[in-house]
Parts: structure tokens; sequence; C-alpha cells
């Protein structure tokens, strides 16, 4: 009894120096002037974790309308701030790295990517590197890959019957894939090597999972997979390097670009980071070519006065410049081009674009509310999320390409940063135009050359993936027919 009363009186000693303790550090301690945002309401220690795994898309409608345009969400010692909107984004497009960081928030790429390359180097090699991509996706260059994509696509579908029911998401992903084999990767790849390097293309996609993100050396199967593949991949490139400098041979691809590049300081690039950087760039492309060509074939298909649209546009440039097709005439393809951004609007691949912030700094919601962003918080703006909002655009949620047009513009008239599928400002896509040329390349010869009807329901989205995309088949039935310019 007596040492029971002993234990009951040091719990209370302790339980009242802690309240003292509290009170005291309450009044000592100044008072932040900060006007930080609202907090998400989570559980204690894990916070956030569940309610984010679970969706995140699904907990910015939940906590827009009751938040507002900022907010943060706690998950373990971690904050991160959501920035809901372009009233409130133009920090987070326009920062330097130095404020706002990409670094340490895909870390997780490195292992796919591999060393030495984009997020495992210091953000002045990042920019060299990203000077690379940019001279390789040059005008000159875009005028060659075109040809190529344009020859792929009539030798894929010169395979199809005169009729016939297809998975229209299976073929457009393996076009995809053998159109950036033969314009990135090359064509010792395209013709010799494709499937060898799909598959482990493939193994290497399927090690970037959910867990990757925090955990990216976790020694599980997939992992182990995806290591091995880059290894093996590696090796490959490693040949065909040495093959073309041997001979002297230049190709036109990227691949050609990134053998030939060099720092400012002179130095070559080598192997291995040719190698990362291809890794890098066909998995900034792959998934969102693949996946938008899918959603626009989807909504085109559903929408018949917007196919008419489309059909028209292709016959009037079949009356201008015959069969012909090349990176000119795929850029006067204006309304398959604003279908395409249109489901682009809709159905964004990366659903959630991340930074580190350095700094402190203060962004005004649209109502004229202030809130100032803490140094070391993770700041998070969503496509998926902006894209659609009602203040922005008219009916968010339905798909009109017209909104796009002169006269309209809904995505320019808001301001700046109101349309972010590519991302923008400071990191904006450096393969957009690439993409929408090997899109257009892909539905005007569809367009032209069959008639389609699709037969599934309308697909679902898989917020399952890491690069959300269309979740299920995308069944068509199709039949082949060369359009006439009467």
């Amino acid at each position: 009894m007596e040492v029971d009363n002993k234990m009951y009186s040091v719990g209370l000693l302790i339980v009242a120096t802690l309240l003292v303790a509290k009170l005291i550090s309450a009044l000592i301690m100044p008072r932040s002037n900060k006007r930080l945002p609202p907090v998400v309401p989570s559980w204690p220690l894990i916070g956030g974790l569940l309610r984010f795994i679970n969706g995140p898309i699904l907990m910015l409608r939940e906590e827009y309308p009751k938040l507002g345009s900022v907010f943060t969400l706690n998950i373990f010692h971690k904050k991160i701030t959501f920035l809901v909107g372009h009233e409130v984004s133009a920090h987070f497009f326009k920062a330097s790295e130095s404020d706002l960081s990409q670094q340490e928030v895909y870390q997780f790429n490195v292992p796919t990517f591999g060393p030495g390359v984009v997020f495992d180097v210091d953000y002045t090699v990042r920019q060299e590197q990203f000077r690379f991509f940019t001279e390789a996706l040059r005008v000159n260059k875009l005028k060659g890959y075109v040809d190529q994509m344009v020859t792929e696509a009539e030798d894929y579908f010169s395979k199809w019957g005169d009729s016939g029911e297809v998975d229209l998401k299976y073929e457009l992903e393996h076009l995809i894939i053998l159109t950036a084999s033969r314009c990135l990767l090359g064509r010792e790849v395209r013709d010799k090597l494709f499937d060898d390097v799909s598959a482990l293309f493939h193994d290497l996609d399927n090690g970037m999972l959910p867990i990757s993100v925090l955990l990216p050396y976790l020694p599980i199967p997939a992992h182990r997979r995806r290591d091995q593949a880059r290894k093996k991949l590696a090796q490959i490139f490693s040949h065909i390097i040495n093959s073309r400098k041997q001979s002297g041979k230049s190709e036109n691809d990227m691949l050609q670009c990134f053998i030939d590049s060099k720092y400012k300081d002179g130095r070559p690039t080598s192997e291995s980071e040719v190698t990362g950087l291809l890794i890098a760039a066909l998995f900034a492309g792959q998934h969102t070519s693949s996946i938008t060509s899918t959603w626009t074939g989807a909504y085109l298909l559903s929408h018949k006065q917007f196919l008419s649209a489309a059909v028209d546009e292709q016959r009037e440039l079949l009356k201008k410049h015959g069969n012909k097709v090349d990176h000119d005439i795929l850029s006067e393809m204006d309304v398959l081009y604003r279908s395409i951004k249109e489901a682009l609007r809709l159905h964004p691949p990366l659903i959630m674009l991340l930074r580190s912030s350095h700094s402190d700094f203060t962004v005004q919601t649209r109502e004229g509310k202030q809130y100032d962003i803490p140094k070391g918080h993770i700041v998070a703006t969503s496509p998926a999320f902006a894209n659609r909002l009602p203040h922005v655009f008219k009916d968010p949620d339905s798909y009109d390409p017209e909104r796009f047009a002169v006269g309209r513009e809904e995505d320019k008239v808001a301001g700046p940063f109101s349309y972010i599928s590519f991302g923008g400002g400071r990191h904006g896509c450096l393969g957009e135009p690439f993409a929408y040329l090997q899109i257009k390349a892909i539905w005007s010869h569809l367009l032209r050359n069959f008639e389609f009807e699709l037969i599934s329901p309308f697909p679902e989205i898989d917020w399952n993936a890491m690069v959300v995309g269309v979740k299920g088949k995308v069944m068509v039935r199709y039949k082949r027919r060369e359009l006439s310019v009467n």
C-alpha cells in the first residue's frame, strides 16, 4: 500500500512538472507572428498518412471546400503544404532551386535513372544535363523525329486487318514504346534489341512502386529486378555507344545527341550518364504519351461532334497537302491539338508535383488571405485537381476542346499556371512538344484511315498507379477506310 502511494505521488509530481514547464515555456517563449495555413485534421503520430495513401485527390476534394486553397497535412514529422490553384502557385513554379528544390523529394528516382544524373547531381550539373535535353528537342531535331514517328505509325497499323476489335490502350502503349525506341534509344535498339530492351524497361517500370517513394532501396523482389535490369541496360548501351564511336557513324536520335553533348568545362558525357539520361527521357515521355493518346481516343469516340471536327480538319489538310505528313503539317492540326490538350487537362498522368522548401515564403489566396509557408515544409500542387477548378474552367468535368479555342482560351484568361498538365515555369516539361507531335502523328493516321466505335464502357481512372492512367481495357471496333476529300 505504501509503495502504491509513493508511485502515485511520483506520477503526480511528473505530471505537475510537465504542466509547469509547458506553462513557463508558453510565457517566456516569443509568440510566432507567422500566419500558418490551416491543418488537415489527422491522427496523432502518423498524421494524415492513411488519408494520403488512400488517395491525395480524394483528400483534396474533401478539404479544399473547408480549408481553402492553402493547407498543411502532417505525416509523421513531415509537413506537406498544398497550394491549390494559380493564385497561390506562382512561387511554386517560379522559385529558384535554392528556395524550392526538386532534388530531395525525387530522390526515389535515383536507383532507376542511375548514379550521376538528374536527381543524383547538384543543381548546376542538373541544369547542364537539362540543356542536353533541350538541344536534343530543338525544332530541327524534332523534324527528323516526326518522320520516324509517321513511319512507325504507318508500319504498325498496316498490320491491322480491314476490320476487327482491339484494345486501344494495349495497341497505343506498344506503338508508343516502338516510336520512343526509334527516336530516343536509337536504330540499334529498334532494329535488333527491341524485345530485350523493352523487357528490361518493363522491369524498371515495375520497380517503381508507392513503397519505393519512401524506401527506394528496400530489398524486395521488384527492386532486385529493377537493379538487375538497370545493370543490363547499362551494358547494352555501353556496347552501342562504343560501336558508334568506333564506326564514326552519326544517327538522328536522342542517344546521339547525348553522346555528342559536352559540359561547359569541355568534359564529354560518360557512358553511364548517357544511359541514365536516356532512361530518364523514356520514363518522362512513354507514360505521358501512351496514357494521353488513349484518353484522347476514348473522349473523341464518345463525343461525335468533336470527332467530326477532328476528321474534317484531316480532310482539309489532305486537300491542301495530299497524303504528306511532316512536322509543319502536324503543327497545323489545331483541332487535334485542342482535343489532346483537353484530354490531358482532365487526366494529367502526374497528379502531384512536389518541392522541398529551403526558405520561408508567403502566398495570398484569391480571397485576400495571406499565409506564411515555413522553411522545411514539403510544398505540393496537383495538376489533376487544379485543372478542374470551376472558377477557372467552365463545366470543368466535361470534355470540351473548344475551351482552348481563340476567343475562349480558358487556360490563359484566368492567369498564368491555370493549366499545369506539363508543369510550368522554371521546371516546365521539356518534352511537351515531342509528346504532342507523337500523339498527333498517331491520331492523324488513325483518323485518315479508320472508322472507330467504342464498344466497352468509357474507361475509369487507375488511381493505384504511380503514373495515373487508364484502368482496364478500352475496346474499340474498327473498319479500314480511306478518308475522302470530297
